[in-house]
């Protein structure tokens, strides 16, 4: 059974929470259609009140474009939470007082009795479209940087184990909108593997592979925070996508910085590698060829603790069986254009894009004008 996680653990297991203004109860009016307060919080909506998240969302309607917004007020809610009614707006009442969170890793094991894997990982999914929230933080309580100094703890060079996701968007997400929000965790922190999303002002933190996935999504002005690793000779890769062939973009970070925690090494922390998931065919199990991920940095600014090539290879099975098939940046799709600070660099292993291919790429042609 997970430990309870109060505030002061989530402080001490994760990374510092960003401070942000909260609402004042003047600024809470009609609009809501549920409110998640703790026992004994005097409700301030006006709207129905539930004990817990998850029979909040229950309460929303099936069906329908209409949206229906939750407020929660701050406190540090310990759920496990699936979105799977439409239209779903998530709204905190402080970006680092409200909190949802839950302690979850590919190599522990979950109620059932069985390890929980990566997919059963995430503290929030959502399955439907026309996501939102804003001003709260998600995050996965899995303490992955003490797990690597850990006698006998969980370590991804060891195979399954540590991957502990924050938040995924599952199938059936679409036109998600995240915005001033923290998403934190340390491996597999954001699965963005579906639909179309938006995060606006949030912070992303993790260490290896903490954005990944196969969705088509578009960060803005977001902190994208790296992590130290202490026992790998790299600290890590802020992207891994699997997006598919036929969908010309993947995770685009515009006007983004690129940071890093206190104990992460100079040039340790690439850009990103191409991740090719498994998948059954006829003539065997391997890594899917219409996976060919794609990511661009566009005017970002990067720390120091990106590595000079920017990008690198990663592993897949290949269909001859070999587990170790390397697929190289070269043969994906990664580019930059306009970084600034002292990690940008020419990156010799991803793709320099001219100012007319750089402002070709526009927030409308990635996600659409639906935001």
């Amino acid at each position: 059974m997970a430990p309870v996680l109060t505030r002061r653990r989530l402080s001490a297991g994760l990374v510092a929470l960003a401070a942000a203004p909260g609402l004042a109860v003047a600024d809470v009016g009609p609009g809501y259609q549920a409110e998640v307060l703790a026992e004994g919080v005097r409700p301030v909506s006006g709207a129905p009140t539930y004990a817990t998240l998850a029979a909040a969302v229950a309460a929303a309607p099936v069906s329908g474009t209409a949206p229906f917004r939750i407020l929660i007020r701050r406190s540090v809610i310990n759920e496990q939470v699936v979105i799977d009614r439409p239209f779903v707006h998530l709204v905190g009442e402080d970006r680092a007082g409200t909190v949802i969170s839950h302690l979850a890793a590919s190599g522990l094991t979950a109620p059932d009795g069985r390890n929980w894997g990566t997919t059963r990982t995430p503290t929030l999914t959502v399955r439907a479209p026309g996501f939102r929230a804003e001003r709260l933080t998600i995050a996965n309580a899995f303490d992955g940087l003490a797990e690597m100094t850990r006698p006998g703890g969980l370590r991804s060079h060891d195979g399954a184990g540590p991957q502990a996701v924050a938040l995924m968007l599952a199938e059936g997400s679409d036109r998600a909108v995240i915005s001033d929000c923290d998403i934190l965790g340390y491996q597999d922190t954001l699965f963005a593997d579906a639909g179309t999303a938006l995060f606006d002002r949030c912070r992303i933190s993790g260490s290896y592979d903490f954005i990944f996935g196969a969705g088509r999504i578009w960060f803005e002005g977001c902190e994208i925070r790296s992590r130290p690793r202490p026992v790998d000779p790299v600290d890590g890769y802020v992207t891994a996508p699997s997006t598919p062939l036929d969908q010309p973009f993947g995770l685009v970070f515009h006007r983004c910085r690129l940071t890093r925690e206190h104990g992460t090494a100079r040039h340790s922390v690439y850009l990103g590698r191409p991740w090719r998931p498994t998948k059954t065919f006829p003539d065997g199990r391997y890594g899917d060829p219409d996976r060919v991920g794609a990511a661009t940095f566009l005017d970002c600014w990067m720390d120091d603790h990106i590595a000079p090539d920017g990008f690198t290879e990663m592993w897949h099975t290949g269909r001859d069986g070999n587990p170790r098939t390397m697929l190289q940046p070269e043969d994906a799709r990664f580019a930059t254009h306009g970084s600034l600070g002292p990690g940008a660099g020419a990156f010799p292993r991803g793709a320099a894009l001219t100012r007319a291919q750089a402002a070709a790429i526009t927030r409308v042609a990635v996600v659409g004008s639906l935001f």
